[in-house]
């Protein structure tokens, strides 16, 4: 399992922490998915223009031998199974599953981009990131993650739940 990848996980609607532990047992059933680490839970403030509960965020850490669109088609097909209704934009979900790292890969298409192109304005992505993996580097440059979280992001966490994946 050669590539490393992070994944957010983020929930707001109905049993929070259970779709974000039923995601977690999903990625880590997955014969081509190991699961390294994965971060406190957060709650943190919706993020966009649209009234709605708080989320529960983390970050996972994954070794796996799929490829970045292979990664990607798994992680709708667990949104999917989970029971994810499309919404609107930044709307509420069951669960959300966003690859915010693969390797040191730069990728963009129409629908994915890596780095995930929010994930530096985020605090709930960051403060996690940075709790799991202090040495990452952001691809292309020479700057740790944890480096990032210290500027003027928007303050989304309310505060940290600690939570232990079996």
């Amino acid at each position: 399992m050669e590539n490393r990848s992070f994944i957010g996980l983020g929930s707001n609607i109905e049993n929070k922490l259970g779709y974000i532990g039923s995601a977690l047992k999903k990625l880590d059933a997955h014969s081509s998915v190991k699961v390294e680490k994965v971060s406190s839970v957060y709650e943190s403030k919706a993020y966009g223009n649209i009234e709605q509960d708080n989320f529960l965020n983390c970050v996972v850490e994954i070794k796996t031998s799929l490829s970045l669109e292979e990664l990607f088609i798994f992680t709708k097909e667990v949104e999917h199974k989970i029971g994810r209704v499309k919404r609107e934009k930044w709307g509420p979900r069951e669960i959300d599953l966003d690859i915010l790292f693969y390797n040191d890969l730069v990728f963009s298409d129409e629908k994915l981009n890596i780095p995930h192109k929010d994930v530096l304005n985020r605090d709930f992505v960051l403060v996690p990131l940075c709790e799991i993996a202090p040495d990452f580097e952001y691809p292309g440059g020479d700057k740790t993650i944890c480096n990032f979280h210290q500027g003027e992001l928007e303050k989304n966490i309310v505060r940290k739940i600690e939570y232990k994946f079996n």
